[in-house]
Protein backbone atom coordinates (compact mmCIF):
# COMPACT_ATOMS: atom_id res chain seq x y z
CA UNK A 1 0.00 0.00 0.00
CA UNK A 2 1.36 3.31 -1.21
CA UNK A 3 0.50 6.59 1.52
CA UNK A 4 -0.42 9.71 0.22
CA UNK A 5 0.42 13.11 2.48
CA UNK A 6 -2.07 15.49 1.94
CA UNK A 7 -3.02 18.91 3.00
CA UNK A 8 -6.25 19.21 3.62
CA UNK A 9 -8.37 22.48 3.92
CA UNK A 10 -9.65 22.52 7.78
CA UNK A 11 -11.87 25.52 6.96
CA UNK A 12 -13.06 28.11 4.77
CA UNK A 13 -10.29 31.07 5.17
CA UNK A 14 -11.37 33.92 6.96
CA UNK A 15 -9.54 37.29 6.26
CA UNK A 16 -5.61 36.15 5.38
CA UNK A 17 -5.43 32.57 5.23
CA UNK A 18 -3.60 31.25 8.50
CA UNK A 19 -1.74 27.77 9.20
CA UNK A 20 -5.13 26.92 11.77
CA UNK A 21 -6.45 26.72 7.92
CA UNK A 22 -4.78 23.81 6.77
CA UNK A 23 -4.59 20.29 8.58
CA UNK A 24 -1.96 17.44 7.29
CA UNK A 25 -3.56 14.07 6.76
CA UNK A 26 -2.04 10.87 5.61
CA UNK A 27 -4.44 8.56 3.69
CA UNK A 28 -3.87 4.50 1.70
CA UNK A 29 -3.97 4.48 -1.27
CA UNK A 30 -6.04 1.88 -3.48
CA UNK A 31 -4.26 -0.53 -5.80
CA UNK A 32 -4.25 0.45 -9.79
CA UNK A 33 -7.08 -0.91 -11.26
CA UNK A 34 -6.86 -0.93 -15.44
CA UNK A 35 -6.12 2.39 -17.14
CA UNK A 36 -4.67 3.73 -13.90
CA UNK A 37 -1.55 5.37 -12.98
CA UNK A 38 0.58 6.22 -9.35
CA UNK A 39 1.32 9.54 -9.65
CA UNK A 40 4.36 11.12 -7.33
CA UNK A 41 4.65 14.86 -6.81
CA UNK A 42 7.58 16.49 -7.81
CA UNK A 43 6.28 19.91 -8.07
CA UNK A 44 3.08 21.80 -6.51
CA UNK A 45 2.14 25.10 -7.08
CA UNK A 46 0.90 28.07 -4.83
CA UNK A 47 -1.51 30.15 -6.97
CA UNK A 48 -3.51 33.34 -5.89
CA UNK A 49 -6.79 31.62 -7.73
CA UNK A 50 -7.12 29.71 -4.51
CA UNK A 51 -7.75 31.99 -2.50
CA UNK A 52 -10.86 32.67 -4.23
CA UNK A 53 -11.88 29.03 -6.04
CA UNK A 54 -11.36 27.38 -2.46
CA UNK A 55 -14.48 29.54 -1.35
CA UNK A 56 -16.61 28.40 -4.17
CA UNK A 57 -15.36 24.94 -5.23
CA UNK A 58 -14.28 23.49 -1.94
CA UNK A 59 -15.54 22.04 1.26
CA UNK A 60 -14.33 21.78 4.31
CA UNK A 61 -12.01 18.66 4.41
CA UNK A 62 -11.27 18.31 0.31
CA UNK A 63 -7.56 18.48 -0.17
CA UNK A 64 -6.89 21.90 -1.33
CA UNK A 65 -6.81 22.33 -4.89
CA UNK A 66 -3.75 23.08 -7.45
CA UNK A 67 -1.59 21.38 -10.46
CA UNK A 68 1.30 19.87 -9.86
CA UNK A 69 4.05 18.34 -12.30
CA UNK A 70 4.79 14.81 -11.17
CA UNK A 71 5.87 11.55 -12.20
CA UNK A 72 4.38 8.14 -12.99
CA UNK A 73 5.83 5.45 -10.85
CA UNK A 74 3.28 2.73 -11.43
CA UNK A 75 1.24 2.79 -15.12
CA UNK A 76 -1.36 0.61 -15.96
CA UNK A 77 -2.30 3.11 -18.97
CA UNK A 78 0.04 2.51 -22.19
CA UNK A 79 -0.89 6.89 -22.54
CA UNK A 80 1.21 7.35 -19.50
CA UNK A 81 4.58 5.19 -18.89
CA UNK A 82 6.29 4.60 -15.95
CA UNK A 83 9.18 7.33 -15.56
CA UNK A 84 7.14 10.18 -17.30
CA UNK A 85 5.94 12.90 -16.17
CA UNK A 86 3.14 15.02 -16.47
CA UNK A 87 1.14 18.06 -15.38
CA UNK A 88 -1.92 17.44 -13.37
CA UNK A 89 -4.78 19.15 -10.84
CA UNK A 90 -4.24 16.92 -8.40
CA UNK A 91 -4.04 18.97 -5.52
CA UNK A 92 -1.24 19.45 -2.43
CA UNK A 93 -0.47 15.81 -1.94
CA UNK A 94 2.80 13.69 -2.59
CA UNK A 95 0.84 10.57 -4.62
CA UNK A 96 -2.40 10.48 -6.46
CA UNK A 97 -4.08 7.32 -8.33
CA UNK A 98 -4.95 9.00 -11.72
CA UNK A 99 -7.10 7.42 -14.47
CA UNK A 100 -5.47 9.66 -16.69
CA UNK A 101 -8.65 11.85 -17.43
CA UNK A 102 -6.97 14.34 -15.72
CA UNK A 103 -3.49 14.72 -16.39
CA UNK A 104 -1.15 15.94 -19.51
CA UNK A 105 2.38 14.93 -20.70
CA UNK A 106 4.84 17.44 -20.20
CA UNK A 107 5.68 18.17 -23.84
CA UNK A 108 8.00 15.34 -25.11
CA UNK A 109 11.08 17.93 -26.48
CA UNK A 110 10.79 19.59 -23.30
CA UNK A 111 14.78 20.69 -22.56
CA UNK A 112 16.74 18.79 -20.29
CA UNK A 113 18.58 22.33 -18.82
CA UNK A 114 15.05 23.50 -18.31
CA UNK A 115 13.37 22.70 -14.96
CA UNK A 116 9.58 20.94 -15.11
CA UNK A 117 8.96 23.35 -12.51
CA UNK A 118 8.29 25.72 -15.21
CA UNK A 119 5.33 23.38 -15.90
CA UNK A 120 3.79 25.42 -12.99
CA UNK A 121 5.15 28.71 -14.46
CA UNK A 122 5.96 30.25 -17.94
CA UNK A 123 5.35 27.08 -19.93
CA UNK A 124 1.91 26.41 -17.94
CA UNK A 125 -1.20 27.67 -16.35
CA UNK A 126 0.28 31.17 -15.78
CA UNK A 127 2.11 31.70 -19.17
CA UNK A 128 -1.02 30.75 -21.11
CA UNK A 129 -3.04 33.11 -18.89
CA UNK A 130 -0.90 36.23 -19.94
CA UNK A 131 -1.03 34.75 -23.44
CA UNK A 132 -4.48 34.29 -23.92
CA UNK A 133 -5.30 37.45 -22.25
CA UNK A 134 -3.29 39.57 -24.27
CA UNK A 135 -4.26 37.71 -27.95
CA UNK A 136 -7.73 36.76 -27.09
CA UNK A 137 -8.91 39.28 -24.62
CA UNK A 138 -6.93 42.27 -25.63
CA UNK A 139 -6.21 41.58 -29.46
CA UNK A 140 -2.96 43.63 -28.46
CA UNK A 141 -0.93 44.98 -31.44
CA UNK A 142 2.03 45.98 -32.40
CA UNK A 143 3.16 49.81 -30.95
CA UNK A 144 0.45 49.67 -28.52
CA UNK A 145 1.06 50.52 -24.83
CA UNK A 146 0.13 47.83 -22.12
CA UNK A 147 -0.01 48.58 -18.46
CA UNK A 148 0.44 45.54 -15.88
CA UNK A 149 -0.67 45.65 -12.29
CA UNK A 150 1.27 42.69 -9.99
CA UNK A 151 3.76 42.75 -13.11
CA UNK A 152 6.58 40.70 -11.17
CA UNK A 153 4.01 37.84 -10.24
CA UNK A 154 3.93 34.61 -12.18
CA UNK A 155 1.38 35.92 -14.82
CA UNK A 156 1.97 39.90 -14.71
CA UNK A 157 5.79 38.93 -15.34
CA UNK A 158 5.07 36.63 -18.57
CA UNK A 159 2.31 39.42 -20.01
CA UNK A 160 5.33 42.16 -19.96
CA UNK A 161 7.79 40.42 -21.64
CA UNK A 162 5.12 38.48 -24.54
CA UNK A 163 4.03 42.35 -25.24
CA UNK A 164 7.75 43.26 -25.57
CA UNK A 165 8.19 40.42 -27.87
CA UNK A 166 4.99 41.59 -30.09
CA UNK A 167 6.43 44.96 -30.21
CA UNK A 168 4.49 46.80 -27.88
CA UNK A 169 5.62 49.89 -24.50
CA UNK A 170 4.98 47.83 -21.41
CA UNK A 171 4.23 49.63 -18.13
CA UNK A 172 4.41 47.53 -15.08
CA UNK A 173 3.51 48.16 -11.20
CA UNK A 174 4.74 46.09 -8.31
CA UNK A 175 4.84 45.82 -4.76
CA UNK A 176 8.81 46.77 -3.75
CA UNK A 177 11.70 48.04 -4.78
CA UNK A 178 13.32 44.72 -5.67
CA UNK A 179 10.47 43.79 -7.60
CA UNK A 180 10.75 47.46 -9.58
CA UNK A 181 14.25 46.34 -10.57
CA UNK A 182 13.42 42.77 -11.94
CA UNK A 183 10.96 43.99 -14.23
CA UNK A 184 13.59 46.53 -15.50
CA UNK A 185 15.56 43.38 -16.23
CA UNK A 186 12.69 41.64 -18.17
CA UNK A 187 12.63 44.66 -20.20
CA UNK A 188 9.74 46.39 -19.32
CA UNK A 189 9.99 50.34 -20.46
CA UNK A 190 8.38 51.78 -17.30
CA UNK A 191 7.99 50.37 -14.22
CA UNK A 192 6.95 51.82 -10.64
CA UNK A 193 6.49 50.66 -6.93
CA UNK A 194 3.01 51.41 -6.23
CA UNK A 195 3.59 51.26 -2.58
CA UNK A 196 5.78 54.40 -2.19
CA UNK A 197 4.79 56.65 -5.14
CA UNK A 198 2.91 59.54 -3.84
CA UNK A 199 0.10 59.46 -6.27
CA UNK A 200 -0.98 56.32 -7.83
CA UNK A 201 -2.32 58.55 -10.39
CA UNK A 202 0.47 60.73 -11.26
CA UNK A 203 2.71 57.73 -11.42
CA UNK A 204 0.40 55.94 -14.22
CA UNK A 205 0.42 59.51 -16.51
CA UNK A 206 4.09 59.91 -15.79
CA UNK A 207 4.68 56.46 -17.19
CA UNK A 208 2.52 56.63 -20.15
CA UNK A 209 1.43 60.97 -20.39
CA UNK A 210 -0.66 59.39 -23.91
CA UNK A 211 -2.51 56.73 -21.89
CA UNK A 212 -2.53 53.23 -22.32
CA UNK A 213 -4.15 50.71 -24.85
CA UNK A 214 -4.42 47.64 -23.31
CA UNK A 215 -4.37 47.25 -19.28
CA UNK A 216 -3.76 43.49 -18.09
CA UNK A 217 -5.41 43.55 -14.58
CA UNK A 218 -4.57 41.40 -11.81
CA UNK A 219 -5.49 43.59 -8.88
CA UNK A 220 -8.69 45.36 -8.85
CA UNK A 221 -9.77 47.95 -6.31
CA UNK A 222 -8.54 50.78 -6.48
CA UNK A 223 -5.47 50.27 -8.84
CA UNK A 224 -8.44 49.65 -11.20
CA UNK A 225 -10.41 52.62 -10.55
CA UNK A 226 -7.15 54.72 -11.15
CA UNK A 227 -5.92 53.31 -13.70
CA UNK A 228 -9.36 53.04 -15.89
CA UNK A 229 -9.57 56.67 -16.14
CA UNK A 230 -5.85 56.59 -18.21
CA UNK A 231 -7.28 54.08 -20.72
CA UNK A 232 -6.95 55.56 -24.53
CA UNK A 233 -10.57 55.58 -26.66
CA UNK A 234 -11.28 52.13 -27.36
CA UNK A 235 -8.89 50.56 -25.12
CA UNK A 236 -9.43 47.50 -23.70
CA UNK A 237 -9.28 45.48 -20.43
CA UNK A 238 -8.39 42.00 -19.85
CA UNK A 239 -9.63 41.06 -15.89
CA UNK A 240 -7.32 38.08 -14.91
CA UNK A 241 -8.02 38.60 -11.39
CA UNK A 242 -8.36 40.72 -8.19
CA UNK A 243 -5.59 40.04 -5.38
CA UNK A 244 -6.66 43.19 -3.75
CA UNK A 245 -10.07 41.61 -2.74
CA UNK A 246 -9.28 37.99 -2.42
CA UNK A 247 -9.19 38.59 1.80
CA UNK A 248 -11.86 41.46 2.21
CA UNK A 249 -14.11 40.33 5.16
CA UNK A 250 -16.00 42.92 4.13
CA UNK A 251 -17.12 44.11 0.25
CA UNK A 252 -15.14 47.26 -1.02
CA UNK A 253 -17.63 49.61 -2.93
CA UNK A 254 -16.93 52.36 -5.88
CA UNK A 255 -16.23 54.12 -7.15
CA UNK A 256 -17.84 52.77 -10.56
CA UNK A 257 -16.62 52.81 -14.24
CA UNK A 258 -19.49 52.49 -15.97
CA UNK A 259 -19.44 56.07 -17.39
CA UNK A 260 -15.81 56.49 -18.39
CA UNK A 261 -16.31 53.18 -19.92
CA UNK A 262 -19.12 54.56 -22.37
CA UNK A 263 -17.35 57.92 -23.34
CA UNK A 264 -14.04 56.19 -24.09
CA UNK A 265 -15.73 53.26 -25.35
CA UNK A 266 -13.63 50.57 -23.32
CA UNK A 267 -13.51 46.89 -23.52
CA UNK A 268 -13.14 45.25 -20.13
CA UNK A 269 -13.40 41.58 -20.25
CA UNK A 270 -12.59 38.76 -17.40
CA UNK A 271 -11.84 35.19 -18.54
CA UNK A 272 -10.28 31.83 -17.85
CA UNK A 273 -7.94 30.12 -19.40
CA UNK A 274 -9.14 26.88 -20.00
CA UNK A 275 -11.16 28.63 -22.54
CA UNK A 276 -8.74 28.13 -25.00
CA UNK A 277 -7.81 24.85 -23.64
CA UNK A 278 -7.69 23.70 -27.49
CA UNK A 279 -4.59 25.60 -28.34
CA UNK A 280 -2.56 24.85 -25.29
CA UNK A 281 -0.04 22.47 -26.84
CA UNK A 282 0.69 24.80 -29.56
CA UNK A 283 0.87 27.95 -27.52
CA UNK A 284 3.36 25.74 -25.16
CA UNK A 285 5.41 24.92 -27.52
CA UNK A 286 5.44 28.85 -28.41
CA UNK A 287 6.01 29.97 -25.57
CA UNK A 288 8.74 27.58 -24.94
CA UNK A 289 10.63 28.38 -28.14
CA UNK A 290 10.60 32.10 -26.82
CA UNK A 291 12.00 31.01 -23.61
CA UNK A 292 14.59 28.98 -25.39
CA UNK A 293 15.67 32.14 -27.69
CA UNK A 294 15.61 34.85 -24.79
CA UNK A 295 18.83 32.49 -23.11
Amino acid sequence: MVQAKTWVLKRHFEGFPKDGDFELKVVELPELRNGEVLLEAVFLSVDPYMRPFSRVRMQAGDVMIGTQVAKVNQSNNPTFPMGCHVVGRCGWRTHTVSDGSDITRVLADWPKDVSLSHALGAIGMPGLTALYGLEEVCAIKPGETLLVNAAAGAVGSVAGQIAKLKGCRVVGSAGGDDKVAYLKELGFDQAFNYKTVSSLEEALKNASPEGYDCYFENVGGHFSSVAIQQMKTFGRIAVCGGIALYNDTTPQTGPYPQLTMIFKQLKMEGFLVGRWEHKNEESLKRMLTWMQEAS
